[in-house]
């Protein structure tokens, strides 16, 4: 679709040559589109303008998601070309964000602009708001404020920062994302920002629930490259602060393929050893292991999810990650392909848990190192300016973020990095160039004592601090120092020191083996992706259930690698075993990839080889409860030794048969039953042999034609039933929702316009007729609930009639018909001449049977309205009389209300 700048709707692109749209997290969409000059719709791409990609499933609802509206600036044509096509390279909307420029203004602080304890929404309002009176992106809108975010939420971080003037818009809002300060996205012309990694619009979880989005093989991913690499990997780090801060540290990790690597880490203002340690730990995470693009395409043919309509960029969805193996992974881009044939391809890029971690940590260093102030110590102390030493004010904006680390013995300890504003004058306001600032800290509580933890140079604004407790709360104030002149404290900061949020890394997945009747359990002590745990891992949690009747049970637990036996399971029954991780402080992971083993039981081996022969053997001697599994061989017996004769009438197994695969798809009959697995290994069918019970995982139909029913049919959001006619498509379905509620709908009528469905929910029960196009009322209905009942009609004009009882009393709300030969209520005004009898007053038709009647009259007299007594003289099926008990002699017209039902 595209759209005149900053204007309405001008026309469709209905024939692109191809285009290629991708849509990052938290940047800026890009478009590159293939368009012939002689194509309908060229025309609308002569001159700037802006296109919109939407999508539709039906063709008929087109909608235009986040991120979707694309400025066409640039273009590339070859004269030459009789073809006439032109290639156009399109960024999204926001890329206007580069145009909008802050000026000088406000508070300046060594030439930039001062935004002290402020929040992302004040910041970015201040560059666009200064800058559409300046005339500049009139057509730009936002639905921040300073005080809450896109989704009406408060803002939960504040920053202390300063500006170059000349920085742009776009710039600052992908810096303000790379600290966590926010996630970001164009909604059409509007900028929208959220809290980062909030759970909420840019941070769904999608991959958890009763119906996760699972990307499966085959179905919605046909191919899966990963790219990895070992440039980053390191074991070891330098940490290089102030005044000749020094220390190194090891991730403990047995040496890489090249043996010990080491990186580096050199920061201005560090000094201790908690914020070290912290920045330290950040570093040797990232570089712990090989680094992984994953990258998925999507075939939209065969696939049950779809980019958009149930899945968009920073949600977490389950996908195949190492080995295939689904897991939650967050889409950090999408990009879809509309080729010269008109046929869709597209990819994912994911992040796995490891990646999202090292996003984070990243962000998080981010807000230590400096990001959030003007410039990072430097060591130097500035000349004083006077001989005469002044008092400076107290510094402004004071914020303090507090975090947790871990020390060398793996206790959580608290860190904060504390930032404030530049002091620049005196009490009086004349300019001062201060030499310093000093943080104080206590416990938040009244009459705790004060004591100094930081003091920073002149141009160093940042301070931080551990260890402190984790679980307490602490307040903190600065003053700045002119030659020994100590200023006025700031406000006061209290904040709560967090413990450690992180759970450790995944485990492995379980080694299994089995002999001598049990099941032996093992763990080579690393992380799913081959990372070593961290300083606070507690101990490994070891869990087993088994698969035809689930529900996890822990069975041991490990503290380091090692192995652990499960004795006393029963024989040839499998057992599916999976690990958990949890640390001091109590976080435990998500569960290791599952493994699954069968015990077998004991071998004799008492007796020598070859020692019994058939002559030592009496008769029926050897039974079956008395030869161990593979005792017999096949080369054993004779070509025909086995025959019907020769076997009981039941044939018991001891073990499992396996068709296909022993751990990928398969069949499996055992004692517990028959199973069939797919590709993943997963669990599809399981025929209980304890119960005869019938559990089936996937679509199930009842033909392929014709009249059917369809269970679980792919492509569906929630659980289903379908039903399809003889031919066609028109299916009606039944389904249960996030609620438990069950609801059935019906087929679309024949001309296409009305659907019917009833909804059973626990304290509601509804029928009724709707336009499927709309989704409003377009018919008759009923409603149950616990506390009244409807019936009635409603449609798309609010046409509604309807009766409601409710314990209270039985009303109706509509119009009444007094028509025709059925009406059973009739009510009708009629104008009378003045007079004492009036007869042969019709009923408007001839009706069923005899009606009751009761008439009102009255007429106007000099004083205002006046009644009349009437009576009703006859009545048949057609008409009736009336009369007046008096004469009126007034000369007025009456006015006689009539009221008459049928019995």
């Amino acid at each position: 679709m595209v759209h005149a700048p900053n204007g309405p709707r001008l026309g469709t692109l209905p024939h692109p040559l191809s285009c290629d749209t991708g849509w990052p997290l938290d940047d800026v969409p890009s478009l590159r589109l293939r368009y012939s000059a002689h194509a309908l719709g060229a025309d609308l791409l002569a001159s700037p303008c802006e296109v919109a990609v939407e999508w539709s499933v039906d063709g008929q609802t087109w909608t235009e998601d986040p991120d979707s509206r694309f400025l066409r600036i640039k273009r590339a044509v070859n004269d030459v070309d009789r073809t006439g096509t032109a290639v156009y390279e399109m960024p999204g909307y926001g890329w206007q964000l580069r145009k909008v420029v802050l000026y000088p203004g406000g508070t300046l602080v060594d030439g930039k602009r001062a935004f002290l304890s402020a929040t992302a929404g004040e910041i970015l309002q201040t560059f666009l708001a200064e800058a559409q009176a300046r005339g500049t992106a009139l057509g730009l809108d936002w639905d921040f404020t300073p005080e809450r975010d896109s989704a009406d939420e408060s803002w939960s971080k504040v920053l202390t920062i300063y500006y170059e003037p000349g920085l742009d818009a776009l710039t600052t809002l992908i810096n303000l994302s790379e600290q966590g300060v926010c996630d970001f996205r164009m909604q059409g012309r509007t900028l929208q920002v959220f809290n980062a990694d909030a759970g909420g619009e840019l941070d769904r979880d999608l991959a958890s629930g009763d119906a996760p989005v699972d990307l499966r093989y085959g179905r919605d991913i046909v191919d899966a490259p990963d790219e990895g690499t070992l440039e980053d990997l390191a074991n070891a780090v330098l940490v290089v602060g102030d005044d000749g801060f020094r220390v190194s540290f090891s991730s403990g990790a047995t040496a890489g393929p090249w043996g010990r690597w080491e990186t580096y880490v050199g920061q201005g203002g560090v000094s201790d050893m908690g914020t070290a340690t912290l920045l330290a730990q950040a570093a040797l995470t990232r570089a712990a292991a090989e680094r992984i693009q994953r990258t998925r395409q999507i075939t939209l043919g065969t696939a049950r999810w779809l980019p958009w309509r149930d899945y968009r960029p920073g949600d977490r969805v389950l996908a195949p990650g190492d080995g295939g193996v689904l897991e939650p992974l967050r889409i950090r881009q999408i990009t879809l392909v509309r080729d010269e044939r008109g046929h869709i391809t597209g990819n994912l890029i994911l992040n796995d848990r490891f990646l999202e971690r090292t996003v984070r940590l990243a962000r998080r260093t981010a807000g230590i190192v400096g990001g959030s102030t003007a410039e990072g110590g430097s060591g130097a102390r500035p000349a004083p300016e006077a001989p005469s030493p002044r008092t400076p004010a107290a510094p402004a904006g004071l914020i303090v973020n507090p975090l947790a680390y871990l020390d060398a013995a793996g206790t959580a300890q608290g860190q904060i990095t504390a930032t404030w504003g530049a002091v620049i004058t005196d009490g009086g306001g004349v300019a001062l160039t201060v030499g310093g600032y000093e943080l104080f800290a206590r416990r938040n509580e009244t009459g705790a004592p004060w004591f100094l933890i930081a003091m920073t140079e002149a141009t160093d604004t940042t301070a931080t601090y551990s260890p402190l407790p984790v679980g307490q709360a602490w307040a903190f104030k600065v003053r700045a120092v002119n030659l020994g002149q100590r200023g006025p404290f700031s406000a006061e900061v209290a904040v709560t020191i967090p413990d450690d949020p992180h759970a450790p890394p995944v485990p492995s997945a379980p080694q299994l083996s089995t002999r001598l009747g049990v099941i032996r359990i093992g763990w080579d002590g690393l992380g799913a992706g081959g990372e070593v745990m961290p300083p606070d891992f507690h101990r490994l949690r070891i869990w087993m259930q088994d698969p035809l009747a689930p529900g996890w049970a822990e069975v041991g637990y490990l503290q380091a690698a090692g192995s652990v036996v499960v004795p006393g399971q029963p024989y040839g029954a499998d057992r599916e075993v999976r690990f958990t991780t949890v640390d001091y402080s109590g976080n435990e992971s998500a569960p290791s990839p599952g493994a699954v083993i069968a015990t077998v039981p004991l071998v004799a081996g008492d007796a020598a080889e070859e020692s019994i022969t058939t002559g030592n053997l009496t008769a029926n001697a050897v039974t079956a409860d008395k030869l161990a599994v593979g005792a017999v061989e096949a080369e054993h017996i004779a070509a025909e030794a086995v025959t019907a004769g020769k076997l009981e009438a039941v044939l018991t197994l001891s073990t499992r048969i396996v068709a296909g695969s022993p751990a990928a798809a398969r069949v499996e009959l055992n004692s517990a039953g028959l199973r069939a697995f797919n590709p993943d290994g997963v669990q599809t069918v399981g025929i209980s042999a304890a119960s005869g019970a019938v559990a089936i995982v996937g679509q199930f139909a009842s033909g392929t034609v014709g009249r059917r029913i369809i269970i679980n049919p792919a492509g569906a959001v929630d659980p289903e039933i379908r039903f399809y006619p003889g031919s066609g498509s028109n299916f009606a379905r039944m389904y249960v929702d996030g609620d438990g509620s069950i609801i059935h709908v019906s087929g679309l009528s024949p001309d296409g316009t009305r659907r019917s469905a009833v909804i059973q929910r626990g304290n509601e029960w509804r029928a009724y007729v709707y336009d499927p196009a709309t989704g409003l009322a377009g018919g008759g209905y009923t409603l149950a609930t616990p506390s009244e009942l409807e019936v009635g009609y409603n449609d798309i004009n609010a046409n509604l009639q309807r009766f409601r009882f409710t314990s209270a009393a039985a009303e109706y709300r509509g119009r009444w018909s007094y028509s025709g030969a059925e009406a059973g209520l009739i009510m009708f005004a009629l104008n009378l001449n003045s007079g004492s009898s009036y007869s042969n007053i019709g009923w408007g038709a001839t009706l069923l049977s005899v009606p009751l009647c009761v008439v009102g009259a009255e007429y106007s007299s000099g004083t205002g309205a006046s009644t009349l007594s009437m009576f009703v003289r006859s009545r048949t099926t057609s008409n009736f009389g009336i009369a007046a008990a008096t004469t009126t002699n007034t000369g007025q017209p009456v006015v006689a209300m009539i009221w008459a039902w049928r019995q």
